[in-house]
C-alpha cells in the first residue's frame, strides 16, 4: 500500500530527480535531489496556476463573446424597432394626409352644393321677379321696397351733342 502511495505521489518527481543526479553527478547529490524536488513542486504549481489562468481567460472570452452577441442582438432589435417606428409614423402621416384630402373634398363638395343651391334660389327669385314684372307691368323701382332703388320713371336723359369719329379726327389734324 505504501509503495502505491509513494509511486503515485513521488514516482515521477523522484524518477526525474534521480535521473538528473545520475546524469549531472553533483558534489552533494542529496541537496541536489532536494532542490530538484522543490523545483519540480514549483513547476507543478506554476503549471496548475497557468492552467487555472487559461481556464479563467477562456471563461472570460466566452462571456465576452456572449456579451458581444447580446449587444449585436440588442442593436439589431433597436434598428428593427426604429424601422417599425418610422413605418408607423409614415403610416400615420399618410392617414392624416388622406383624412385632410377627404375633408377638403367634402368641403369642396359642400361649397359646390351650396353654390348650386344659391344659384337655384337666385334663378327662382329672378324668375319670380320677371313673372311679377311681366304680370304687373310695373317698373323695378315700383316692385322693390328697398331703400335707394332707382326710380326709372324719374331718370332724365340729357341731350348731348354727339360727335362722330370723323369730326374728332379732323380737329386733331
Amino acid at each position: 500500500m505504501e509503495s502505491r502511495y509513494l509511486q503515485k505521489e513521488l514516482g515521477t518527481c523522484l524518477t526525474q530527480g534521480l535521473a538528473e543526479v545520475a546524469r549531472m553527478r553533483p558534489v552533494d547529490p542529496i541537496e541536489y535531489l532536494a532542490l530538484s524536488i522543490y523545483k519540480y513542486k514549483e513547476n507543478v504549481t506554476m503549471k496548475l496556476k497557468r492552467e487555472n489562468e487559461m481556464a479563467q481567460l477562456e471563461h472570460e472570452r466566452e462571456l465576452a463573446l456572449l456579451e458581444q452577441e447580446m449587444m449585436e442582438r440588442l442593436k439589431a432589435e433597436e434598428i428593427m424597432f426604429q424601422q417599425q417606428q418610422l413605418e408607423f409614423q409614415l403610416e400615420l402621416e399618410m392617414q392624416e394626409k388622406e383624412r385632410k384630402r377627404i375633408e377638403e373634398m367634402q368641403q369642396a363638395q359642400e361649397g359646390v352644393e351650396k353654390e348650386m343651391r344659391m344659384n337655384v334660389v337666385k334663378s327662382e327669385e329672378a324668375s319670380h321677379l320677371e313673372e311679377a314684372i311681366a304680370d304687373s307691368g310695373k317698373t323695378l323701382a315700383e316692385i322693390s321696397d328697398r331703400y335707394g332703388a332707382p326710380n326709372l320713371s324719374r331718370v332724365e336723359e340729357l341731350d348731348e351733342p354727339m360727335l362722330s369719329d370723323v369730326a374728332l379726327n379732323i380737329d386733331q389734324d
